[in-house]
């Protein structure tokens, strides 16, 4: 279901809620800032439909959501049901943390809750063509706060064939009650120093809106995990078990083809450090935000002798990747 089907291994209400996505990877177009924003200019406007779901309770309790089923939306409505006091509003490329409870709005059945912030616990939800876009059109224009309710479309909550592992069939509309617990606007791309370039590792040269061409050399690939830090930020720590929000792309060292990229959609991708291939997440770990790192990683750190058919990855492949990280939330 995510957009980097090679990374990740995404389980539970992130693997509904994370957009659905094809493996075939196109060659990177990047996005640059204005663009990002432009995309997500516009805020959902309420509608009939969004008004008639009447929500009770306390913001950051499990509310209580009634309405008369079967709602038929003909495409997402966006209603704010209690009105935060946060300065920051969330737009293209943003960071939203959350609780939400999703209920199917044909049936009028909860099909899914996150925690609540009184367990500790949230989601993190990226402004961007990464997640759900009825989720995204929900939360975009949101501030600290707002408990927004929203109800898309199955197209724009699942697509149309459904989530049945969810309790949601083709056809099904899809309510959003969300609780917005902090919005954060985050960079395009690393900002950090440049780094000195370490001899016999691939070279990165860079478009004016960030995204990376990487070039290899004509050396048989290293047979360990290599590591290089190609800007140094100036930001948090990313510690085990951080959720993260990365710009990246990967290459295949023996053909130097490009098999994933982030840059070729509107927003980072957002992840647990523990939810990534091993080499990916150690590149990860112990780096600072608003750097720009270069992992090489043979197949023991990536899909070992298996490899991974859906991105044409064998089983000999080493792998080649180039992450900004432009930010990261501490695990709970």
């Amino acid at each position: 279901m995510s957009k980097i089907p090679a990374l990740l291994t995404i389980v539970g209400l992130t693997l509904a809620l994370t957009a659905c996505g094809s493996s075939d990877t196109p060659t990177p177009t990047a996005t640059d800032a204005a663009a990002t924003d432009a995309a997500y200019a516009e805020c959902t406007a309420p509608g009939d439909v969004s008004d008639a779901v009447k929500v009770s309770g306390d913001f950051g309790a499990v509310p209580t959501v009634d309405f008369a089923e079967p709602l038929e939306p003909s495409s997402t409505q966006r209603t704010v049901a209690i009105e935060g006091s946060g300065k920051t509003e969330a737009s293209g490329g943003a960071l939203v943390e959350a609780s939400l409870s999703v209920y199917n709005g044909t049936t009028g059945a909860v099909v899914q809750e996150t925690t609540y912030p009184t367990d500790g616990t949230s989601e993190t939800i990226t402004v961007g063509e990464t997640f759900l876009a009825g989720l995204v059109r929900a939360v975009n224009c949101s501030v600290e706060g707002d408990r927004i309710v929203a109800v898309s479309t199955t197209d724009d909550a699942f697509g149309d064939t459904g989530a049945s592992d969810i309790g949601i069939a083709a056809g099904d509309s899809v309510v959003f009650v969300i609780d917005v617990i902090s919005v954060t606007k985050l960079a395009d791309r690393a900002d950090g120093e440049d780094q000195p370039v370490i001899d016999g590792m691939p070279t990165v040269k860079l478009a004016d809106d960030g995204a990376p061409t990487i070039t290899i050399p004509k050396t048989d690939p290293p047979t360990d995990l290599q590591i290089s830090t190609l800007k140094l930020g100036d930001g948090a720590v990313v510690a085990d078990g951080d959720t993260v929000s990365v710009e990246y792309t990967g290459v295949i060292w023996g053909t130097g083809e490009t098999f994933d990229s982030s840059w070729t959609t509107v927003g980072p991708v957002t992840f647990v450090t523990s939810q990534v291939v091993p080499g990916f997440g150690a590149a990860l770990v112990g780096q600072t935000v608003g750097s720009q790192v270069l992992a090489v990683l043979p197949p023991a750190e990536g899909y070992g002798e298996a490899g991974n058919d859906s991105a044409g990855i064998t089983g000999t492949d080493t792998l080649v990747f180039v992450v900004d990280i432009v930010g990261t939330t501490p695990a709970a």
